[in-house]
């Protein structure tokens, strides 16, 4: 089982920088693809990025490219999201997904508990 914990949200102004770390505890993380998706107010949950677990190759949600990089660590078990260029549209629930030996994140085997970001203008 696969624990996934993720931080550093939090409140920043429109065109700030925040970076996300998810922490994987148990399991082999470099077997895993790992992704960000978010969640809005009223809104359903949506992939943001991913990166391979074999490959290292990266995918981003269009809303992002260009202004959000996905990398991980795996002697540091930890996959980063560094968002810049943040809008208000940014703001939601990020959460950590991991999947295992797979290249989509469609459905995800394990999840992180999510952490708050929001962009004020």
């Amino acid at each position: 089982q696969v624990q996934l914990v993720e931080s550093g949200g939090g409140l920043v102004q429109t065109g700030g920088s925040v970076r996300l770390s998810c922490v994987a505890s148990r399991g082999t993380f470099s077997s895993y693809t790992m992704a960000w998706f978010r969640q809005a107010p009223g809104k359903e949950r949506e992939f943001v990025a991913r990166i391979g677990w074999l490959s290292g190759i990266t995918y981003y949600a269009d809303s992002v490219k260009g202004r959000f990089t996905i990398s991980r660590d795996n002697g540091k078990n930890t996959a980063y999201l560094q968002m810049d260029s943040l809008k208000v549209e940014d703001t939601a629930i990020y959460y950590c997904a991991a999947t295992y030996k797979s290249n989509t994140v469609i459905k995800p085997d394990y999840w992180g508990q999510g952490t708050q970001v929001t962009v004020s203008s």
